[in-house]
């Protein structure tokens, strides 16, 4: 089957011509193995033993009689290998470079998460892994850190622009121009040049797979409603793709900082504008000449100035709706998660959770959702216990 490359006018190839070679090479590798018996048993074998899927559609029963509205269902994918979705691509992509004969792999991470994630799949593949980090990023995430060194790869400080995750995107880029020939770059979100947009998604579709099937299980229905955090937008992308045909709706929540007036926020769709970044065109945050702006988040994985491309063709499609949280709004729910239903979940996971809370009086008591709990809270605890002043 042909990889999809664009979604409507998103998406596409805005790459040095020297890369061009990688993506078709890359893209007829995924062409050739997307479907082959072969790979898929060995995808599916490391899902179930190495990363612990099918993960559970918990039923969040202190939290739906907290909120007062819908029966809320929390995937919990904190619960994978590593603490987050994100190895479910790692594992995937991984899978593909050793397939290619790749003898080096690179990312680039922001909440570390996918650096974490990348390094873990290197290391069961044996394979050399270098990854790029913003010098801010590397500061409030220590503790991903100190696991991508204890897995083996090689952190690398980006401390250009704002520090932040796309600036090591940059930076990840240039390497993969320098070393194209036997370097495989890792991209960690629905971002990026084709076939990544799509490829990724397809390997994180497994989330919304098993959700459609444990939520018909649970409930004998479909769902009222899919929410999901929305940076680059892997996490939402994987729930959202497996109810795409359905008449289900669905709400992808943005970083909305400190106000989506203060002009410190990450609310690509709601606040950006069509432009192109870091190689495929999509919704960014840019200012009247085109040069893209610094975005803000407490949460380093919703701190990026983009969004993927499809998440940009489904907002003009009306197929979804988008929104966005504060900051302050995300740490209270980090806080009330954890207390109501013993999960503190990532700061990403808790703008979702936020969303649900602010909206919880819009649904009946018929009515069931499902919010993608995409990672645990482990990696933000320092962070938020300063930002609450629990400690210095």
């Amino acid at each position: 089957m042909t990889i999809q490359a664009r979604f409507g006018p998103y998406g596409g190839r805005y790459v040095p011509e020297t890369v061009i070679p990688a993506l078709d090479e890359l893209t007829a590798a995924y062409e050739r193995l997307k479907d082959e018996a072969g790979f898929q048993a060995e995808l599916q074998s490391l899902l179930k033993d190495f990363v612990g899927r099918p993960t559970p559609l918990y039923f969040a029963a202190r939290l739906t009689e907290k909120l007062g509205g819908p029966r809320i269902y929390l995937k919990r994918e904190d619960l994978c290998h590593t603490g987050a979705h994100k190895i479910n691509n790692t594992v995937g992509q991984l899978l593909l470079a050793a397939e290619m004969g790749k003898k080096r792999i690179i990312a680039e991470t922001g909440a570390g998460q996918h650096g974490v994630a990348t390094a873990t799949a290197a290391a069961l593949f044996g394979i050399p892994c270098a990854i790029y980090m913003g010098v801010k990023d590397i500061a409030r995430q220590e503790l991903n850190v100190v696991r991508m060194k204890l897995l083996g790869a090689e952190v690398i400080p980006v401390s250009s622009g704002s520090q932040s995750l796309k600036d090591a995107m940059n930076d990840a880029i240039r390497d993969w121009v320098t070393n194209v020939e036997n370097t495989y770059y890792v991209i960690g979100s629905v971002a990026g040049p084709a076939p990544y947009p799509a490829l990724v998604r397809d390997f994180q579709s497994v989330i919304g797979c098993e959700a459609r099937a444990q939520f018909m299980e649970a409930e004998g229905k479909l769902p009222s409603e899919l929410i999901a955090c929305v940076g680059g937008g892997s996490n939402a992308m994987g729930l959202f793709a497996a109810f795409l045909d359905d008449d289900v709706p669905m709400v992808g929540v943005e970083a909305a900082g400190e106000g989506l007036d203060s002009g410190k926020h990450g609310a690509s769709i709601e606040r950006g504008h069509r432009g192109v970044l870091h190689g495929s065109m999509s919704y960014v945050l840019q200012d009247a000449y085109g040069q893209i702006l610094e975005a803000h988040s407490i949460s380093a994985g919703l701190d990026y100035p983009g969004v993927g491309p499809e998440h940009s063709w489904l907002h003009d499609e009306g197929r979804v709706r988008y929104d966005s949280v504060t900051d302050a709004e995300a740490l209270a729910c980090f806080t009330m998660l954890s207390e109501t239903e013993g999960i503190i979940p990532a700061l990403e996971s808790s703008h979702a959770i936020a969303w649900i809370t602010k909206h919880a009086g819009d649904y009946g008591k018929d009515d069931a959702v499902i919010i993608n709990l995409s990672g645990r809270g482990d990696k933000d605890v320092h962070q938020a216990a300063r930002a609450l002043g629990i400690m210095e």
